[in-house]
C-alpha cells in the first residue's frame, strides 16, 4: 500500500494520476481536505483505495497494522503571502513530524515535498549540499516552515529506511485552475493574455537586475513526476534533501515571450510595480544545483521552457483539461 497526501492539490493529484498510469491503483490511499470541493476536478477519474480526510489520517496511521510500503507526502499549506505561523507550524511542521516518525519506527520510506523557497533571497546559493541548509534564510512563513522541517528531519537519530526531501523549484502545469493568486506565472499570464491580448510583468525594484529580467527556475509538473518516479524505483540511491528543478535560470521575459508564441499571438508586454505585500519577500533569481540528482543515476532531460508552456497552454489551459 502506498499513501498519498495532498492529492487534491496541484502536485499531488499530478502524481495520482502518474502513479495510476504506473498500474499504482487500488492500493493507494490518498490525504486531504475533501470539504474543499473546488478541488474536486483536479481527482475525478482516478483509482485510489480509500479517500482519508486529513484530520483523521495520522490518528489511523499511528494505529494502523496494514502493510505501508511508500509515503509520498506533498500536503502542505503554500500560500507564500500567509504570515500566520501558527497554521504553517501545524500543517507543515508537526503534522509533517509526526508522519516521519510513523516512517522511522515502522520502516516505511518517505518521499516529502520541501521548496526552494526555503533558499530565500539566494545569497547562500541554490545547492542542496545537506551541510549548509542551516545557513539558509527563507523570506516568508511557508519558506521557513519547510526550511525547519528539514533541519529537523537532518537532526533525527531515527529516520527512516529511505527518504527523499523534494525541493521544488517554480513548478507550473495542468492541476493548478484552483490556487488563485498562488497559481504560476504562466498560468496568470495566459488568462491575461487570453482576455486582454497583454501582459503585464512586475517591474525590477532593484538595481542589478533590469525589468523582467527577474529570474527563475521554472520547471514543468511532469518533470517533478518523472523525478520522483525515479526515487520510487531507485530506493538504493543515497537519501536526503534533493533540488527539483532543471538547473536554468529562465526570466520571465523569456516565460511572457514563450505565452503569446503559445498562443499565436502577437507581443505586448508592460510593466507594474510589484505590490508592496510581496516586494521585501520577492526572489529576483533561483537556480537550481542538479548535481546531486545527476549522481544519484537521473538522467532524463528536462522539457525547455518553451516546449513546457506550449504544451501547457495548448493540450491543457485552453481546453480546459486536467492531467
Amino acid at each position: 500500500m502506498i499513501i498519498l497526501t495532498g492529492v487534491s492539490g496541484f502536485i499531488g493529484s499530478c502524481l495520482l494520476t502518474e502513479l495510476n498510469k504506473s498500474g499504482f491503483k487500488r492500493d493507494v490511499v490518498v490525504v486531504d481536505d475533501f470539504y474543499k470541493l473546488y478541488k474536486d476536478k483536479n481527482t475525478n477519474n482516478k483509482e485510489v483505495r480509500e479517500w482519508m480526510h486529513r484530520d483523521i489520517f495520522l490518528d489511523w496511521f499511528e494505529k494502523t497494522s496494514q502493510k505501508i510500503e511508500l509515503v509520498l507526502h506533498i500536503g502542505a499549506r503554500t500560500d507564500t503571502t500567509l504570515m500566520d505561523i501558527a497554521v504553517f507550524n501545524e500543517l507543515n511542521v508537526n503534522y509533517s513530524q509526526r508522519i516521519w516518525q510513523v516512517c522511522a519506527n515502522r520502516g516505511i520510506p518517505l518521499i516529502y515535498a520541501s521548496s526552494a523557497a526555503t533558499y530565500g533571497d539566494g545569497s547562500n546559493g541554490f545547492d542542496d549540499n545537506q551541510l549548509n541548509i542551516k545557513a539558509l534564510k527563507p523570506l516568508n512563513p511557508y519558506g521557513e516552515s519547510k526550511h525547519q522541517f528539514d533541519i529537523w528531519a537532518l537532526g533525527q537519530k531515527e529516520k527512516p529506511p529511505f527518504w527523499i526531501a523534494c525541493k521544488f523549484f517554480n513548478v507550473y502545469g495542468p492541476n493548478e485552475y484552483h490556487k488563485g493568486r498562488m497559481a504560476s506565472v504562466i498560468f496568470h499570464t495566459f488568462h491575461q493574455i487570453k482576455n486582454s491580448g497583454k501582459m503585464k510583468l512586475f517591474k525590477s525594484h532593484r538595481s542589478d537586475f533590469a525589468d523582467g529580467q527577474q529570474s527563475r527556475d521554472f520547471i514543468y509538473v511532469k518533470d517533478i513526476l518523472s523525478m520522483i518516479m525515479f526515487f520510487i524505483h531507485n530506493q538504493q540511491v543515497e537519501s536526503g534533501i534533493y533540488n527539483f528543478g532543471t538547473g536554468k535560470a529562465r526570466t520571465f521575459l523569456d516565460l511572457a515571450k514563450s505565452t503569446f508564441s503559445a498562443l499565436d499571438v502577437k507581443e505586448n508586454i508592460s510593466f507594474i510595480d510589484t505590490p508592496e505585500d510581496i516586494r521585501e519577500s520577492y526572489q529576483y533569481f533561483t537556480e537550481a544545483n542538479m548535481a546531486k540528482m545527476r549522481a544519484a543515476g537521473y538522467t532524463k532531460e528536462s522539457w525547455t521552457l518553451e516546449d513546457g508552456v506550449s504544451e501547457y497552454i495548448r493540450d491543457y489551459l485552453i481546453k480546459d483539461r486536467y492531467y
